[in-house]
């Protein structure tokens, strides 16, 4: 099964917090469970700590000040203090634990989403938005650092803070511990309503980010920009990006406002509280069951209980949040990665020549619609082998699966007598250089474009490479030489100098197998001689696929091959092929044709 033809998960049922998420979770968090630990020691003893200034104020209340005791009110009062201020450096201290452990979950993450992309089948790239991807890899995974430090943390800090102070007022009094936390249920019933409202609006907020980026990508992108600019499109685009734009700050607002009525009503309803302590502590202070101190300490301890609670019942909304963020990332970490090593496979021979095999190749992007039928052909080693045929026939496929970026369904592709399967990605590619109609520079400098194929190439190495690519002088004729920035996509040179930069790459590489795909097609004749003259040098003693559009390039073929609708329509040499009333000599005389009437036609 491909990518092409996965469903992905875009239901909007709420998430359920079961053991499995909660171990596939916490596997993020083991290691650095030390500091995890460390944490968890730090919240219990500020938890701790927090009861203390509570007691202090009592003791102050009741026995220093009635006793006149100014010894014992001084030595409360920096206790007090001194209490405060250690819970504070334990703070900071926790503050950085939180930040190094958030921070490097998410460096993992980033780093082994980025691992499983680069794995990922060509087809999945061709089929997401990369909008989608860059959402994921950026937005939802640096949202993992607020998981930790915002809810996590807080969950914890809260249940500690909550239950201490709950044993700290039953101890006080029970009756008023009673009377104090009537309250407490009232908050935890509505909550699953809000949780499960926040997570889709959560999900239906991160799918309109990943729209946004699509759309920035897509028109402020080198290339989307000239075509928006030529089409005059600006305006159109702009009111686009504009509604799309306006939709996600709505459902942002929407998710920050949710449940906040809720939320509001409840903290009214609590404040009642400390009146009842108040009422009932003044009734039992009359009584003469309780002190005016314990009755103020008790009302400044209510404060601790409730505000966990509250929190509590956000953190519950955040929680199931934070899950749509998790569920998102893991979406795509559970998508089948389709194209690996074979469990026992070897490594080719480093720059040995092979012959490539295709022996009943047949392959589909999708089901029931072959792109290729039957491909069986030997591309001799050392040897020029062409493939020629329409525009879609199925060349460039063709090409695509020596390299494995798709796997075939049926048949098999051998090199050297070798199933292409049985041979590790890293050892096939190697060998392997490939020449496209559209060349990719990245935006750096034209050396290190070329070092992209060989990081340890010395700079003679690298001069002789662009030498015989015919790139040379002109790279040397350039303001900065080779250390010249080409620009995003290398836009500040000419498609003939960025097919020749990517010549003398592969040269850098120099692999025993070389792919050109339609190297010269869009090119000018200058441009075109020059790239021809490279390439007599690239496919020196190499076992070459050349798809060729314009066929004056494969006049040094040995074999060529007419790829008509998926299958092999003939085969031969030149010779041959023009000797039969075929698909070939039709492309050939309808070309050659055309440029005699082409020449006649300007010396008219």
């Amino acid at each position: 099964m491909r990518v092409g033809r996965m469903k992905f998960n875009d239901h909007e049922s709420a998430i359920k917090l079961n053991q499995a998420l909660i171990i596939r979770i916490s596997k993020y968090f083991q290691p650095y469970w030390r500091h995890t630990l460390l944490v968890m020691v730090i919240l219990c003893l500020t938890s701790s700590l927090g009861i203390l200034p509570s007691i202090f104020i009592q003791y102050i209340i009741d026995q220093a000040l009635p006793e006149k005791d100014l010894r014992f009110l001084c030595l409360l009062v920096i206790a007090s203090l001194t209490t405060t201020m250690v819970s504070g450096l334990l703070g900071v201290w926790q503050s950085y634990l939180n930040a190094f452990i958030s921070q490097n979950i998410v460096y993992d993450m980033k780093n082994q989403m980025y691992r499983h992309l680069q794995k990922m089948p060509l087809q999945f790239f061709s089929t997401v938005k990369q909008g989608e991807v860059i959402t994921r890899m950026t937005s939802d995974i640096s949202g993992i650092q607020g998981v930790f430090n915002g809810t996590v943390v807080s969950f914890f800090n809260n249940i500690l803070v909550l239950s201490s102070t709950a044993i700290a007022l039953i101890m006080m009094n029970w009756k008023l511990a009673l009377l104090g936390m009537f309250a407490v249920p009232l908050f935890i019933f509505p909550t699953r309503k809000m949780s499960q409202i926040r997570w889709k609006l959560a999900k239906q907020t991160q799918e309109k980010m990943s729209e946004e980026n699509q759309i920035i990508q897509e028109t402020l992108s080198f290339s989307g920009y000239i075509l928006m600019k030529l089409f005059t499109r600006e305006e159109k685009e702009y009111e686009g990006f504009k509604a799309v734009n306006a939709e996600s700050a709505r459902l942002q607002i929407r998710e920050s406002t949710a449940g906040r009525w809720f939320i509001m009503v409840m903290t009214t309803f609590t404040s009642i509280g400390p009146m009842l302590i108040y009422l009932y502590g003044g009734y039992l202070f009359i009584q003469g069951e309780i002190t005016i101190g314990a009755i103020i300490a008790f009302v400044t301890l209510l404060g601790r209980l409730y505000g966990p609670v509250n929190q509590l019942t956000s953190l519950y909304i955040d929680i199931k949040r934070s899950l749509a963020l998790f569920e998102r990332i893991f979406e795509y970490f559970d998508m089948e990665l389709q194209i690996n090593d074979h469990p026992h496979a070897v490594a080719i021979e480093n720059n040995v020549i092979k012959d490539i095999k295709f022996q009943n190749v047949t392959f589909s992007y999708q089901n029931g619609n072959p792109t290729l039928q039957n491909i069986s052909f030997i591309a001799s080693a050392g040897k020029m082998t062409a493939l020629v045929g329409a525009s879609g026939s199925g060349k460039t496929t063709i090409t695509n699966l020596i390299l494995r970026l798709y796997d075939i369904d049926s048949g098999s592709i051998t090199i050297g007598g070798i199933d292409i399967r049985l041979l590790t990605l890293q050892s096939l590619r190697s060998q392997i250089g490939l020449v496209t109609q559209e060349t990719y520079l990245f935006n750096g400098t034209i050396k290190e474009n070329l070092q992209y194929a060989n990081y340890s190439a010395p700079k003679e190495e690298m001069i002789n490479a662009c030498k015989a690519a015919y790139i040379h002088e002109f790279i040397i004729n350039l303001p900065n030489g080779y250390d010249t920035v080409v620009g995003n996509r290398g836009v500040k040179l000419s498609g003939g100098e960025k097919q020749r930069i990517s010549i003398a790459r592969v040269l850098l590489k120099n692999p025993p197998i070389i792919i050109m795909d339609e190297a010269t097609s869009s090119l000018d004749a200058v441009s075109e001689y020059y790239i021809r003259k490279a390439m007599d040098y690239l496919l020196m003693n190499k076992t070459s696929i050349v798809i060729a559009h314009r066929l004056s390039t494969i006049n040094n073929a040995s074999h060529i091959i007419v790829v008509n609708d998926g299958r092999i329509a003939e085969e031969g040499d030149k010779e041959h092929l023009l000797g039969r009333d075929g698909v070939y000599k039709e492309l050939y005389e309808r070309q050659f044709g055309m440029k005699r009437d082409m020449q006649d036609h300007t010396l008219g």
